[in-house]
Parts: structure tokens; C-alpha cells; sequence
């Protein structure tokens, strides 16, 4: 479980095509603290840590995940590359402040970045999304954007899907890979949990 607050930039150091798809990541984490089979959440998608090791410098390090073939089918295409900059979060611990909203780190679809208007000092961000996740978004509700947790400021329902926009501080701009998001690019989304499961109460109440 994940709240949506990115705590590094990663980047990935190497791919490798196996039965999965390996990747390596350079974090600025301690990786000593982090323990073979804990879950990270990388750009979005909850991956278990398969291997690591600390960097010479004793400055950080690197760990290990395995992608399956699933994960790639939901997840945005050019995410797997070597010298892609992810946003990581480690998973949360019980007690820990809930600052975002709760995430599972469970991708739910990839939208694509229309529109980028600079908004003050913030830059407004307007993302398409396929119709099927049109029901789950609301103005003023939570979304995760590359796993990151943010506040959608208007939807608008089109004949071809469903567009939304929301805001990004400039804080959140200096501290995700979201500040340096270009027009045409795939990012992923995460509905917020609640929502899916109103949704799925919704459907058996109308049987």
C-alpha cells in the first residue's frame, strides 16, 4: 500500500529480456533498509525487489525488479527503457502519515498528456483517458499520475473518451518526473481504490 507521495527520482540503469523483463534502478535510497521481497512502487506500479547492492560511493544504490508481460500490457510502453527516470515510493508502514491517498499501485490504464498551460506558477495539465475510466473520475477527486497523488480539477466526457485536467504545484514539478511531461506523452493511472469500489457496489445493487 502507497499514499502517492513520490520519495526519489530513480532512472533505470539496465533492462534485460529474460522469461520477465529485469530492470535495474539507481535510487538515492539506503538500500541496506530495504529487504529482498518488499514492494516499491515504480512510476505507478507496485514491483517486488528482487535484488540490490549499495553503490561504491556508499551513496545510495541500486535495486532489481522482474516486470511481467501483464504489467507491460497495462503500463505506459516507453516506461521500460534504460535511462527512464522513474518516481519511487517505498511502501507504507502502519503509523505512517497518509498524505496522499491510499494506492495500491495496481495500474488501471495509460492516459495521454493533451495539453500543458503554464497556471501561475503551476503548470495545468489536461490527460485523455479511454471512456471504461470515465466513471471513476470526479472534479475534486483523487487520481494517481505515474504514482503520484493529485486532485482533478475538472472532467469533461467527449465521444471518444474522457478528458481531465489537474494541477501541478511547483514543488510537485521539482520532485516527480511529472515536470518534465511533454504533449503526446503516455503516463499511467491509478483510479483512487474507492471509487472502483463504490462502483462495483453500484452494479450489484442494480441486479
Amino acid at each position: 500500500m502507497f499514499t502517492g507521495i513520490v520519495s526519489d527520482i530513480g532512472t533505470i540503469r539496465q533492462i534485460a529480456q529474460r522469461g520477465d523483463t529485469r530492470a535495474v534502478i539507481d535510487t538515492a535510497y539506503d538500500v541496506a533498509t530495504i529487504e529482498l521481497g518488499a514492494s516499491i512502487a515504480c512510476s505507478g506500479v507496485c514491483l517486488t525487489v528482487v535484488d540490490k547492492a549499495p553503490h561504491e560511493s556508499g551513496v545510495g544504490g541500486w535495486f532489481a525488479v522482474d516486470v511481467s508481460h501483464e504489467t507491460r500490457s497495462r503500463t505506459a510502453p516507453a516506461q521500460w527503457a534504460e535511462g527512464r527516470s522513474l518516481n519511487l515510493e517505498r511502501a507504507m508502514k502502519l503509523g505512517d502519515e497518509l498524505g496522499g491517498h491510499i494506492v495500491t499501485g495496481h495500474v488501471d490504464g495509460v492516459a495521454t498528456v493533451e495539453a500543458i498551460t503554464a497556471d501561475g506558477d503551476s503548470r495545468r495539465i489536461a490527460l485523455r483517458v479511454p471512456g471504461e475510466l470515465a466513471p471513476f473520475l470526479a472534479p475534486k477527486g483523487s487520481v494517481t499520475v505515474d504514482g503520484v497523488s493529485l486532485t482533478v480539477n475538472a472532467v469533461e466526457d467527449l465521444a471518444d473518451g474522457t478528458r481531465f485536467t489537474v494541477n501541478l504545484i511547483p514543488h510537485t514539478q521539482a520532485v516527480t518526473t511529472l515536470g518534465a511531461l511533454i504533449e503526446g506523452e503516455a503516463v499511467n493511472i491509478e483510479i483512487d481504490v474507492l471509487a472502483r469500489y463504490l462502483q462495483r457496489m453500484e452494479h450489484y445493487r442494480g441486479r
